[in-house]
């Protein structure tokens, strides 16, 4: 699944956009009891394997294993290291917490990963931050639930999720449960819809459908296109008289193309409203004149965008995008060390349904190792995303 913020498109030499782009928060708010408080006082793969030394970064009692690829080469070792750098710079934010992270050089693989995880637990990890690649999670976990130690990682890929191993990414299935149920609350009832023949895609699909079902609504056209658009673009077109919402799950550039290619085939894209996710969140979007008025959904910028002043401040260049993921992960943990006792890291305190806090906004895990985000939706612009709908301030009950 490639996109903006997913770091497994990382060692495919993903764009500069989809490693460097979009730049964001303040520091991580807990909402669970007792965290909250806490917390407000904090303000392309490598073939070999780790070269680095392993770094230790804290002094405190409670160890915390960080997995990243710091060695791995091109787009996934920058953004490794600013990873690193969000990490360090949440535990200097959170003041003294009584942490001690364990920074392991995974080199962007498997074997790496669960050198690195044992390295980690045989230094007395309580708790695994990372990996980055959904790869390299089996792997990592194989050694993690043998121990009975959880572990938060950063991939997209919500196939490597389960029992003791939770995600904190941008899923693909937040995006599409947003902008439906936002849609749906505004009357629209009629859904057609354009997603892509590949992994991003058949996660999408499941989700959209499930989402259009459960608010009471009826799908009228739903096309998979591959290298060759043309049929899905003819059906989805015939289609629109009786639809009133059209999504469009793709990246910037491929999203522009399909609309161009509808308008071409006689689609008025003026009479649906357009929707989309979080990988919309593109200059090539924004600058379209057929996509002017779409809706997606994504995290508040606002968040990114003050985390990044503090960011760039302090080490002289911006963060990669997934770099909130580091610092949201490292302030959980110090969070929960601080407040929740021994059941710190337990099922029962990681699950808990009221979620946290973090810099792209609220998100909770749920039991089965996925997540769930509070998002935005925002409407494109030519002068960029503005928000129509902020994040919710809870998950309510």
């Amino acid at each position: 699944m490639a996109g903006p913020f997913d770091p497994d498109a990382l060692k495919g030499g993903a764009s500069r956009r989809a490693v460097l782009g979009l730049v964001l928060g303040a520091p991580l708010l807990g909402a669970c009891a007792g965290v909250q408080s806490a917390l407000t006082n904090s303000a392309q793969q490598a073939d070999a394997g780790p070269a680095q030394q392993p770094l230790t970064v804290g002094t405190g009692q409670i160890k915390v294993g960080l997995l990243l690829p710091l060695s791995a080469s091109g787009n996934a070792g920058v953004a490794a290291q600013s990873m690193k750098n969000a990490a360090e710079m949440a535990l200097a934010e959170f003041q003294n917490p009584n942490l001690q992270l364990l920074i392991k050089d995974d080199g962007g693989n498997a074997q790496g990963a669960q050198s690195g995880v044992q390295q980690a637990l045989d230094e007395g990890a309580e708790i695994i931050l990372g990996p980055l690649f959904g790869a390299s999670v089996p792997a990592a976990a194989q050694l993690t639930r043998t121990r009975g130690i959880p572990m938060i990682a950063f991939s997209t890929d919500s196939s490597v999720a389960g029992r003791g191993v939770y995600l904190l990414s941008f899923l693909p299935e937040s995006d599409v449960s947003r902008i439906i149920d936002y849609s749906a609350g505004t009357g629209k009832r009629s859904f057609a819809a354009l997603v892509p023949e590949n992994a991003y895609g058949n996660v999408v699909e499941g989700a959209f459908k499930q989402e259009v079902s459960r608010k009471g609504g009826r799908i009228v056209a739903f096309e998979r296109y591959g290298a060759d658009r043309s049929t899905a673009v003819r059906n989805v077109t015939q289609a629109l008289g009786s639809a009133d919402a059209l999504f469009i799950a793709d990246d910037g550039d491929v999203v522009v193309g399909l609309a161009e290619s509808l308008t071409a085939a006689g689609a008025n894209l003026k009479r649906v409203q357009l929707l989309g996710t979080g990988l919309w969140d593109s200059p090539r979007v924004f600058s379209s004149a057929a996509m002017q008025g779409g809706l997606y959904a994504a995290p508040d910028p606002s968040g990114f965008r003050a985390f990044s002043g503090r960011y760039s401040g302090k080490y002289g260049q911006p963060p990669v995008r997934t770099a909130t993921l580091a610092y949201d992960a490292v302030a959980l943990v110090a969070a929960l060390a601080r407040t929740q006792g021994n059941q710190k890291f337990s099922a029962e305190v990681l699950t808990n349904p009221s979620g946290f806090a973090g810099i792209d906004g609220l998100f909770r895990f749920r039991p089965d190792g996925t997540n769930q985000r509070g998002l935005a939706v925002m409407r494109v612009a030519s002068g960029g995303g503005q928000p129509v709908a902020g994040s919710p301030k809870s998950f309510g009950a």
